[in-house]
């Protein structure tokens, strides 16, 4: 089953687990995930439900290419990796 996981610096802010669930692409992952964890929600996604800025996704090591609709697909074993993107100078 395709994995969802926070790296820490994003976890520090919330309690957000790792979890598998049964997903075709990330949004279903997120969506499910969401379901479980609600709080998580406003840290990952804006207002109109695109992944934040200054949020990072890899799927299985490389960027997510849809961060509006999250439509990149998942294999079953599949690993997807949320955290902040640190800007500034």
């Amino acid at each position: 089953m395709p994995q969802i996981i926070f790296t820490p610096n994003l976890a520090r802010h919330t309690q957000c687990p790792e979890q598998e669930f049964v997903a075709g692409n990330v949004a279903e992952l997120l969506a499910k995930y969401f379901e479980e964890w609600p709080q998580v929600r406003g840290f990952v996604l804006d207002d109109q439900g695109h992944v934040r800025k200054h949020v990072k996704v890899l799927v299985d090591g490389h960027n997510m290419k849809d961060r509006a609709r999250q439509s990149d697909p998942l294999g079953a074993d599949s690993k997807v990796y949320m955290f902040q993107a640190l800007s500034g100078g």
